[in-house]
């Protein structure tokens, strides 16, 4: 899970600890506040980790009855082990804070992997669709909309939270279009196919204009991922090319694909 939501489920958890004070650990909307934590705290963490055991150890009702125990004991006793709580996960979220969270970035990295092994399989799937039964006619990808609508058709395959066209943040003056944000991922993807007029000196400049872009606007992207799809090997050298701009920029992540290569 990525940290940022971790800790917006953490914080939300406390919000929803504040139960009117009449509440008994018997009360329905206790019940449901404290399995809810539960699981939250198991997601987050893993059931194998202290975290779980640490909120589980907390008391919300009386160990023992007594003659004479004043009649709100349980509320009082509710209400203490809910203050008890919130301390407990105000501390994991702290923890977050200053650690991070283990395992939220080979999610991304998974994300981002697939993502790369589809562009580097999307020349397979043109080819495909250009042969279909029945003599009907072929899906043929002429520019850069077509090669759009077929990536964001099969993103669908991995994700959900898709959003295409999203406006980036204005850079040197001017604000432009992203053509595919994964807003969960954290992960954009730019889509490009090389023409008459943009090859390899045209492309080159534009990736290194978007990469600029998103290092220094754009909060809600971690990795980028430029596609670049050459079906006429437009591009001399693709692979010097990938080399040169991919890597660590400015914290961000960034992966050019071209393909298919030529020779």
């Amino acid at each position: 899970m990525e940290t940022e939501k971790a800790k917006h489920l953490l914080l939300q958890k406390i919000a929803e600890s504040h139960l009117p004070h009449e509440v008994t650990a018997a009360s329905p909307e206790f019940q449901k506040w404290k399995r809810d934590t539960e699981i939250a705290i198991e997601r987050i963490f893993g059931p194998s980790t202290r975290h779980p055991e640490d909120f589980k150890s907390i008391s919300f009702s009386p160990g023992a009855y007594w003659s004479g125990m004043p009649d709100d004991a349980d509320q009082e006793r509710c209400q203490h082990g809910l203050e008890l709580a919130r301390v407990t996960l105000e501390s994991m979220i702290d923890e977050i804070r200053e650690y991070g969270l283990e395992g939220s970035e080979p999610a991304n990295q998974d994300a981002f992997t697939v993502i790369a092994e589809l562009c580097a399989r999307f020349p397979l799937v043109v080819r495909q669709l250009q042969n279909r039964h029945a003599n009907r006619p072929p899906f043929v990808v002429k520019d850069e909309y077509d090669v759009q609508d077929l990536m964001h058709a099969l993103l669908h395959l991995n994700f959900d939270d898709i959003r295409p066209e999203e406006w980036t943040p204005s850079y040197a003056g001017a604000s432009s279009r992203m053509d595919f944000l994964l807003k969960q991922e954290q992960i954009v993807i730019e889509v490009k196919m090389t023409r008459s007029g943009l090859g390899r000196k045209e492309v080159g400049d534009q990736l290194l204009i978007d990469m600029q872009r998103y290092q220094n606007a754009h909060k809600d992207c971690k990795a980028l991922i430029c596609f670049v799809y050459d079906p006429e090997h437009r591009i001399s050298n693709p692979r010097g090319l990938e080399n040169d701009l991919s890597g660590q920029k400015s914290g961000i992540k960034v992966q050019v694909i071209i393909a298919p290569k030529g020779t």
